[in-house]
């Protein structure tokens, strides 16, 4: 992957910034800004973004690391060092969401503020991160699904052309990609239309399951729990559910409350 990096930086011999990493990146960036532009409207301090951004980004990227490492730990057992590589792909969106969350529970627990409106702020650019980070799925060349053999639709972005097995497959890192913005669009059309807060965490779980749910079922490459049993559609379906239930329980306290 040598021709997605950018060679010899400043003049340093041998130090490669891979396209992946800058992708990564991008999407952190504007994720917080998005986050930092939703506090008007959530009613979180700013400050809070700040600090708790120092928090998650590393710790979402270990959890997102060693979630990947885990399932793939045949892969690593002989060549340890390797689990650091990042640069070469290898993140799993699950381990650094679930990462993410427990860091929000423990700050906003810490200092005493709501974790409801917390992820109202935050969701949109949990979205907007991870319709970014597939495209370091592109340049990786990675996260596609089964082999195209009809020629005519040999073309992006239905398709995309993996160079290391010289096979067109199915680009769903790009379906997945476009299927978040979707996700983003609705969230933000919807958040002036929620009167109380806490609506947007399930509204990932169930939008971004249903996807994950669907795109898992033409990738190539999942990971796997069990033979058959792909490791992400499990963890779509329980978020789904999940989504439903803490939906029905704010619904149920918002009727209450009124």
């Amino acid at each position: 992957m040598n021709r997605y990096a950018i060679e010899n930086l400043f003049g340093i011999e041998g130090l490669n910034i891979a396209w992946y990493g800058i992708i990564i990146a991008c999407g952190m960036v504007l994720g917080f800004a998005l986050a930092i532009y939703r506090c008007r409207k959530t009613g979180i301090n700013k400050e809070h973004i700040y600090d708790l951004a120092l928090c998650l980004i590393p710790v979402c990227i270990i959890c997102a690391r060693a979630y990947y490492v885990i399932f793939e730990w045949d892969n690593y057992k002989n060549d340890l060092l390797s689990v650091f590589e990042i640069n070469r792909g290898g993140l799993a969106i699950y381990g650094g969401v679930f990462g993410g969350v427990a860091v929000a529970l423990i700050y906003c627990k810490v200092k005493r503020i709501s974790f409801w409106s917390l992820a109202d702020t935050l969701m949109p650019s949990l979205v907007l991160g991870q319709a970014m980070g597939r495209w370091g799925n592109f340049v990786n060349q990675e996260a596609y699904g089964n082999q195209i053999t009809n020629p005519s639709l040999c073309f992006f972005p239905y398709g995309v052309y993996i160079e290391e097995i010289g096979q067109w497959r199915q680009a769903t890192f790009f379906y997945e990609s476009a299927l978040n913005l979707a996700l983003l669009t609705a969230m933000l059309i919807c958040c002036p239309h929620f009167r109380r807060k806490g609506y947007l965490l399930p509204f990932y779980m169930i939008g971004y399951g249903t996807i994950r749910l669907f795109v898992e079922g033409l990738r190539s490459d999942s990971l796997y729990l069990l033979p058959g049993i792909r490791v992400s559609q499990v963890l779509s379906g329980c978020l789904i559910i999940l989504g439903i239930v803490i939906l029905f329980i704010i619904r149920k306290r918002q009727a209450v409350r009124q």
